[in-house]
């Protein structure tokens, strides 16, 4: 699925006109009734004091979402109860915000109840998000989609509306990582998997997926007669990746890319190949951003050029 924010180009054509439901005096959210909540704030929550998740109608849309977007970034989610897509994106979103714990809100507006607010907005289909900032619109998607990439449109949300907040942790990567520490490897893999099927360039499920070979390459190996195997055969292939592996596994992550640059320097063909391929694997487990993988890359490319 390509990237919600290319639909943001919508707010520079105009097609939001919010001049309607900016009124010269402020209006204020509709009188609770007796013992009930303020209106369009559920289950009793208090404006302003970390609410996640309202509703709102169109007579609380100037304090609720406009006012409130001058302070907090408003995420506005378009919906109706027939609709089947918002049943599958709006529990998300209401996940997301409430992990927030008061960065940004999320405002549920039910487009049956409130079509002028829907008109004004141009939404053709639901489910339709908009991201408020500053009391105006400054992103918008439509349609489902992967709650990873949902995590990646709100953290740019806040970093337009000026929020400083740490990135949620992925229940999915806690889970996956949870089987790798616990070693059933079979239902880590698979977690990493499924990760990388929605969100092919995450980082942290790619190394999961690398530490998890990584675990099964040893298997229930001896270090000590790993490395002595290497040791004593310089030029066994199949020792040398082994013995790279353990001393991954063993902390000596910068040994292990300094033996298998030498391999690829004192090998061709396929043995080469190999050894190069096992080699950017256990990058993959440190990450690009290890300085030492850095510096061996660098070995690498000079041994291969």
């Amino acid at each position: 699925m390509s990237d919600p924010r290319i639909t943001s180009s919508i707010f520079t054509r105009g097609a939001v006109d919010l001049s309607a439901l900016r009124p010269s005096t402020p209006s204020r959210p509709a009188a609770p009734a007796q013992g009930g909540p303020p209106a369009g704030v559920p289950g009793g929550a208090t404006p302003g004091a970390g609410v996640a998740v309202i509703d709102v109608t169109e007579a609380t849309f100037q304090s609720e979402v406009l006012e409130r977007s001058l302070t907090t970034p408003v995420v506005i989610d378009f919906w109706a109860e027939w609709c089947e897509p918002c049943k599958q994106l709006s529990p998300v979103l209401e996940k997301l915000a409430t992990e927030g714990g008061g960065a940004w809100v999320l405002a549920k507006v039910d487009v049956e109840a409130n079509p002028r607010l829907a008109q004004m907005f141009r939404v053709q289909g639901i489910p339709m998000v908009f991201a408020v900032v500053g009391g105006q619109p400054i992103d918008a998607f439509s349609g489902v989609v992967p709650e990873a990439q949902l995590r990646q449109w709100i953290q740019a949300v806040l970093k337009a509306g000026g929020v400083t907040a740490e990135p949620a942790g992925d229940p999915r990567l806690d889970e996956a990582d949870d089987a790798l520490m616990t070693g059933d490897l079979d239902a880590a893999e698979a977690a990493y998997r499924k990760i990388l099927a929605e969100s092919p360039a995450d980082a942290a499920a790619e190394s999961g997926l690398a530490q998890v070979g990584l675990v099964r390459r040893v298997g229930a190996t001896d270090p000590v007669a790993a490395l002595a195997a290497a040791q004593t055969d310089p030029d066994d292939v199949e020792a040398q990746l082994l013995a790279a592996d353990v001393e991954v596994l063993s902390g000596q992550a910068e040994a292990a890319y300094a033996r298998l640059v030498a391999l690829v320097r004192r090998t061709a063909g396929d043995d080469r190949e190999k050894a190069r391929q096992h080699l950017v694997s256990l990058f993959t487990i440190a990450g690009p951003d290890d300085p030492a993988v850095g510096k061996a890359r660098r070995a690498l490319a000079s041994a291969l050029f």
